[in-house]
C-alpha cells in the first residue's frame, strides 16, 4: 500500500495516521517526505469505484465554488486527496458561511435534472438518467430506484413496496417543479463538512447531481447537520418556498431513509413507513 501511494505521489511517506470514517473504502492521512499532508482512501476488497468519487469532486472544483479537496490520484481502488484542515463542529458563524456557499452552489444550473454520468450515495450506485420535469426525475431516479434496490436486498417489505408506488403515482399532488435545476452536493451530514474556526474548510464525499435544491435542504435536516442558523440565513439569500417544512421536505428524506434501509436496515424501514402513511 505504502509504495503503491509514494509511486502515484512522487515522493515518500514519512508517516500515515488512521482517520475515523470510510463506509466505502479505509481513510487514512500521510505526511510526505516534504511535510505537506494528503489523505488517502484505499479498498483492498474490490468491489467499490473510488474513481466516481474523483470524478465528482472534479466535477465540484470546475463547476462551482464549494471547497472541495484537490485530486491528485484516482483509481477504482485508490483515491488520493490534498489535505483540508478542519473538523465536523460548526460555530453559528461557520453555519452562515455554510448557507452562503451552498447558496452559490445551488445557484449552478444546466437544462436537465441528473447528470452526463451517473454517481455513487456511500455505497451504492447513483442512476442520473437526465430529465426535463423534476417531479418525474425524483420519482424514477430516486424514489422508485432506492425502493427497487431496497426491496431486492429484502430489506423491505411488499406492501411497503407498494406503498411507495402509490405515493410515486401521487407525487404532483404534493411536490413544486423549481425554476431551473439546481447542482447538489448529495450528501452533506456532520462528517462531510469541515470547518476551521468560523470558516467552512472543505466539503467531502459528495453524491452529485442537479437536482431541486430543496433535496439538499431536506437531507441537512433530517441529519441535523446545521442549526435554523443556517436555514434563516440560507433563506434570506434564497428564499425557501412555502409548504417545503410542512410538506415537501418529509417526502424528499424518504429518498436517504431508503438510502440508510439498504445500508443499516433496523429501524429506518419503520421510519419509511411512518411517512408513507403520513401521505397515503
Amino acid at each position: 500500500m505504502r509504495e503503491r501511494i509514494e509511486a502515484a505521489i512522487g515522493q515518500p511517506i514519512q508517516q500515515i495516521r488512521p482517520l475515523h470514517g470510510g463506509m466505502v473504502a479505509e481513510v487514512a492521512e500521510a505526511q510526505l517526505e516534504d511535510g505537506s499532508l494528503v489523505v488517502f482512501k484505499l479498498d483492498s476488497t474490490g468491489t467499490q469505484r473510488l474513481d466516481i468519487e474523483g470524478h465528482m469532486l472534479t466535477y465540484l472544483k470546475t463547476h462551482s465554488q464549494l471547497p472541495v479537496p484537490d485530486v491528485l490520484y484516482s483509481s477504482a481502488d485508490l483515491l488520493i486527496l490534498s489535505h483540508i484542515t478542519g473538523r465536523s463542529q460548526f460555530t453559528q458563524v461557520a453555519e452562515r458561511h455554510a448557507a452562503e456557499l451552498l447558496v452559490l452552489l445551488h445557484n449552478q444550473t444546466q437544462a436537465s435534472y441528473g447528470l452526463a454520468f451517473d454517481t455513487l450515495i456511500g455505497k451504492l450506485h447513483q442512476p442520473n438518467t437526465e430529465y426535463t420535469q423534476w417531479i418525474s426525475f425524483f420519482r424514477d431516479m430516486r424514489l422508485l430506484h432506492m425502493a427497487r434496490v431496497a426491496y431486492d436486498a429484502h430489506e423491505i417489505d411488499q406492501s411497503t413496496m407498494v406503498q411507495i408506488h402509490q405515493l410515486a403515482s401521487k407525487l404532483d399532488d404534493f411536490l413544486i417543479e423549481p425554476s431551473a435545476p439546481s447542482l447538489i452536493h448529495g450528501d452533506i451530514w456532520t462528517t462531510n463538512v469541515l470547518a476551521d474556526g468560523d470558516t467552512i474548510t472543505g466539503f467531502v464525499d459528495p453524491a452529485i447531481y442537479y437536482g431541486h435544491s430543496e433535496m439538499e435542504l431536506a437531507y441537512i435536516a433530517w441529519t441535523g447537520t446545521f442549526s435554523n442558523v443556517f436555514f434563516n440565513h440560507y433563506h434570506q439569500l434564497r428564499p425557501i418556498e412555502d409548504g417545503f417544512f410542512e410538506i415537501r421536505m418529509a417526502i424528499y428524506n424518504l429518498y436517504p431513509t431508503l438510502v440508510h434501509v439498504r445500508h443499516f436496515g433496523g429501524p429506518y424501514e419503520s421510519m419509511a413507513k411512518q411517512t408513507l402513511r403520513r401521505f397515503l
